[in-house]
């Protein structure tokens, strides 16, 4: 591999809604997304496809409501319409650095975004365009993790990422458990059978099922989504089909 030659040529990288929130408690922080722009762009300077997928949980969540006695499939309905906001805002951010992005959503909002195309996705992808997945996958139940496993298997991506606020996988929530133990390397059954929570079950079999291999990083550290990505660096955690021994 040259310099010139990114280790993944395409990629597709899940973003919570609460990566948006900086250190707020609700919404969008700008100076945040701004940030994440300039993350992306790197990655497009180097060569590489980029699609994302966004969450809503900053705005709204659709299962938090449902336990409090709303229809589940309606705030579901709402949840997605947070990711589509979501996904506007990304987009305006990373075109006001000098790329061009689509947003292509899962249920149909012409007015305001794309629908969500398997082969114009891929187009807009060979046309280095950033593609911005919103909606989830259009339907209640399943969650933007499973969109996001879903999305990175139909346009072929090399890897996806799953940006955290910590470094990696750890055997329990390190802000509870200091002692917690951090995973370089897991398979998709280790994660499913020690059930750690970085994302639900239904997203961890698609990548099991399909070959998609997963890596989960810490998105606040700067530099690292370039570093994994354009030179191949063995950052944050590894799952794939591989059973770890450790």
């Amino acid at each position: 591999m040259t310099s010139n030659t990114p280790a993944f040529k395409r990629v597709l990288l899940k973003l919570s809604g609460e990566a948006l929130m900086g250190g707020g408690d609700y919404g969008i922080e700008p100076e945040v997304i701004s940030r994440l722009a300039l993350e992306i762009r790197e990655l497009i300077d180097g060569g590489v496809q980029v699609a994302v997928v966004v969450g809503g949980g900053n705005i709204f969540r659709g299962a938090g409501l449902a336990g409090g006695g709303m229809d589940r499939v309606t705030g579901d309905q709402m949840g997605m319409l947070a990711t589509v906001m979501n996904s506007l805002a990304l987009q305006d951010a990373v075109e006001r650095i000098g790329l061009t992005a689509r947003v292509m959503s899962a249920v149909r909002i012409n007015q305001v975004c794309e629908d969500y195309i398997r082969r114009r996705a891929i187009r807009h992808l060979e046309k280095s365009r950033v593609v911005i997945c919103a909606a989830g996958t259009g339907n209640p139940f399943f969650t933007t993790d499973s969109a996001a496993s879903l999305r990175a298997i139909e346009i072929n991506a090399d890897l996806m990422l799953k940006a955290t606020k910590v470094d990696g996988i750890y055997s329990e929530d390190p802000v509870r458990n200091p002692q917690a133990e951090r995973y370089s390397h897991l398979s998709y059954d280790q994660v499913i059978d020690q059930r750690l929570a970085v994302m639900d079950t239904t997203a961890i079999v698609l990548c099991r099922d399909n070959g998609m291999p997963l890596r989960v990083f810490d998105i606040g550290a700067a530099g690292h989504l370039r570093r994994i990505v354009c030179d191949g660096e063995d950052l944050g955690t590894l799952v794939d089909n591989q059973i770890s021994t450790r």
